[in-house]
C-alpha cells in the first residue's frame, strides 16, 4: 500500500536536540509500516521550529520567513531522515531514505495573507505577547489554551514543484520526506518561481502530496488515538469511520476546533473527495499500524 504519512512539528520536541532523541523512537512505528511491506512518504510539520529559528537570530537580521521554512525542512528532514535509516539498518532493512527541498505552490491572492491564522513559535504569557507584538509589528493568539503564539498566513497548497522527482524516487523505491513544514511556499509568476513568507499547514500539504503521488491512504498523525465529537465533554464520543457527508455536519455543528482539530478534518476531505477509492486515517503514531488494520483510530470515507 502506497500510504502519505504526516508526522505534526510539535511532536518532535523543543530544541534539535530534544527532536534528535524523540525521534529515535518516533521512527519505530514508522519503519513497522516499511518492515510490513508498505511504501512510505513521510511529512512533516514545522510550527514551534521555524519559530526557534527565526528567534535564534539576532534581533537586527531580519530573516524571511521563506528562509526559516527551508531551513527547518532541511534540519527536521536530515534528522529524520538519519534517524529512520539507522533504525532500518538495525532490522537490515536495505531501503534508502532521502530529504528532498521541496517547494509548494500557493496562490499569491488567497486571502490567508490577509488573515494570518497558523500559529508558531514557542508558547508566550499574554504579557510578553503583548510586549512582542509592541516591539515587532506580529500578531500574536491564545493558542489551545496554552499560552499566546505568533500568527502568519497559512495559504492553500496548490501544486508541489518537485512532484516528478519525488514520483521518481518513490517508484525508484526510496522512502521520501517531502514537502516539509508544509513546504517552502513560493508563488509562480510567468512560469518562474519566488518566494512568499507564510506557512503551508503541513496536513494540507500531506494531502496535495498522497493526491498528486496517487496514494491510497494518507495517515494524519495526531495526539490522540481517534477523534471526538463534544471532545473534553460528558457526552464526548469517539469515532471509528465517518464519511464526507458525516465529516461536513459535525463541522457545521463546530465539533472541530480551528486551530487543533478542524484543519486536519478539512484536509482529509480534500484527499477523499478527490477519489472515492481514497482513505484517510486519523490517530497516534504509535497505532499507526493497528489503525491500517481498523483496529483504532478514525477512518474517514468517500461515503
Amino acid at each position: 500500500m502506497k500510504i502519505v504519512i504526516a508526522l505534526g512539528g510539535n511532536a518532535l520536541g523543543n530544541s534539535p536536540q530534544e527532536q534528535k532523541e524523540i525521534l529515535k523512537d518516533s521512527v519505530k512505528p514508522i519503519a513497522d509500516l516499511i518492515q510490513e511491506g508498505h511504501q512510505i512518504i513521510l511529512a512533516h510539520g514545522n510550527g514551534p521550529q521555524v519559530g526557534m529559528v527565526l528567534n535564534a537570530f539576532d534581533k537586527d537580521v531580519e530573516l524571511p520567513m521563506v528562509e526559516a521554512n527551508a531551513m527547518t525542512q532541511g534540519y527536521i528532514g536530515y534528522q529524520l531522515q538519519q534517524s529512520l535509516q539507522n533504525e532500518l539498518m538495525n532490522r537490515k532493512i536495505n531501503k534508502p531514505v532521502v530529504s528532498l527541498v521541496t517547494q509548494v505552490v500557493v496562490d499569491e491572492n488567497d486571502s490567508a495573507f490577509l488573515h494570518p491564522t497558523k500559529p508558531i513559535g514557542p508558547f508566550l504569557s499574554k504579557e510578553d505577547a503583548l510586549v512582542q507584538e509592541e516591539l515587532t509589528g506580529h500578531t500574536f493568539i491564545e493558542d489551545s489554551g496554552r499560552g499566546y503564539r505568533r500568527v502568519v498566513p497559512s495559504p492553500k497548497p496548490v501544486d508541489i514543484v518537485e512532484i516528478e522527482s519525488i514520483k521518481q524516487l518513490v517508484e525508484d523505491g526510496q522512502i521520501v520526506i517531502t514537502v516539509g513544514g508544509g513546504g517552502i511556499p513560493v508563488i509562480k509568476n510567468q512560469g518562474l518561481l519566488s518566494g512568499i513568507d507564510a506557512v503551508i499547514d503541513k496536513d494540507f500539504a500531506s494531502s496535495q502530496l498522497a493526491i498528486q503521488v496517487q496514494a491510497d491512504l494518507l495517515i494524519i498523525l495526531t495526539a490522540v488515538d481517534q477523534i471526538a465529537i463534544n471532545f473534553n465533554k460528558p457526552n464526548q464520543q469517539w469515532l471509528t469511520s465517518i464519511n464526507i457527508e458525516q465529516a461536513n455536519q459535525f463541522i457545521q455543528e463546530g465539533h472541530f476546533a480551528p486551530g487543533s482539530m478542524l484543519p486536519k478534518i478539512e484536509a482529509a476531505l480534500n484527499f477523499v473527495q478527490h477519489n472515492p477509492n481514497n482513505k484517510v486515517l486519523i490517530t497516534s503514531l504509535e497505532k499507526a499500524s493497528l489503525g491500517i488494520q481498523e483496529k483504532t483510530g478514525t477512518i474517514i470515507r468517500h461515503s
